[in-house]
């Protein structure tokens, strides 16, 4: 049995490592992704490209900002952190937007239908609340935008919004992985590595805001 105090110790090493798993699988799953790809090789070619750029590494660098085990900028100070945060989650929504309007126009040319499959409708979806999302947030960067509102609800809002839209992307990428595109591309073990990177992001992504949420809680009573 392990004794109490080392209990701690244990628990921050395990969340550190599942930190920098995170780092390293969404970087590798991006990588991955560029390379069956090949971007600007095809119009379609930029949608699997920036799709997983936006919600795989994007997204999932701006919420690992706030990671109290595994943040690269864990020095910085938090207003700084939130500023990064909305630029990394905006350039997740501007890429997310054009690689939506890159497949759009790919399938009017070639006249197949759209948002025909989970994958397209989960997508399109996600893509609309990234967007709102990071409008959304204004007021967390300028209280003045805030009037009238907690500034304490309105993060508990934007954690819990911004919580079900990675889970969102994490499944839309997850349907990506199971495309005629993709399963055409790799096979075996090689396609199981890939599921896992976006499935593991979201489990640690869950646990850091759910974690993050309840510490706050706790301190209340």
């Amino acid at each position: 049995m392990l004794h109490s105090e080392s209990e701690p110790r244990l628990y921050s090493v395990s969340r550190l490592l599942c930190g920098i798993s995170a780092h390293t699988l969404c970087a590798a799953f991006t990588v991955l992704i560029a390379a069956l790809a090949k971007p600007g090789s095809s119009l379609f070619s930029w949608h699997p490209f920036l799709m997983t750029l936006a919600f795989s590494f994007f997204m999932t660098e701006a919420v690992l900002l706030f990671s109290p085990h595994s943040s690269p900028v864990a020095k910085l100070k938090h207003p700084t952190k939130a500023r990064l945060h909305w630029i990394l989650q905006c350039l997740s929504a501007c890429c997310a937007a054009v690689g939506l309007g890159a497949i759009f126009y790919n399938k009017h040319l070639n006249g197949k239908p759209h948002f025909a499959s989970w994958h397209g409708l989960i997508g399109v979806i996600t893509v609309g609340v990234v967007v709102i999302q990071s409008v959304g947030a204004l007021p967390l960067l300028y209280h003045k935008l805030a009037k009238g509102w907690s500034l304490a609800k309105l993060k508990r809002y934007h954690a819990a919004s911004g919580l079900l839209t990675y889970l969102l992307g994490s499944a839309s990428l997850l349907l990506g992985t199971c495309s005629a595109w993709f399963t055409g591309s790799v096979s075996g073990y090689v396609w199981y590595l890939a599921a896992f990177c976006p499935t593991l992001s979201a489990l640690v992504v869950m646990s850091q805001v759910t974690n993050a949420y309840m510490a706050k809680k706790r301190l209340q009573y």
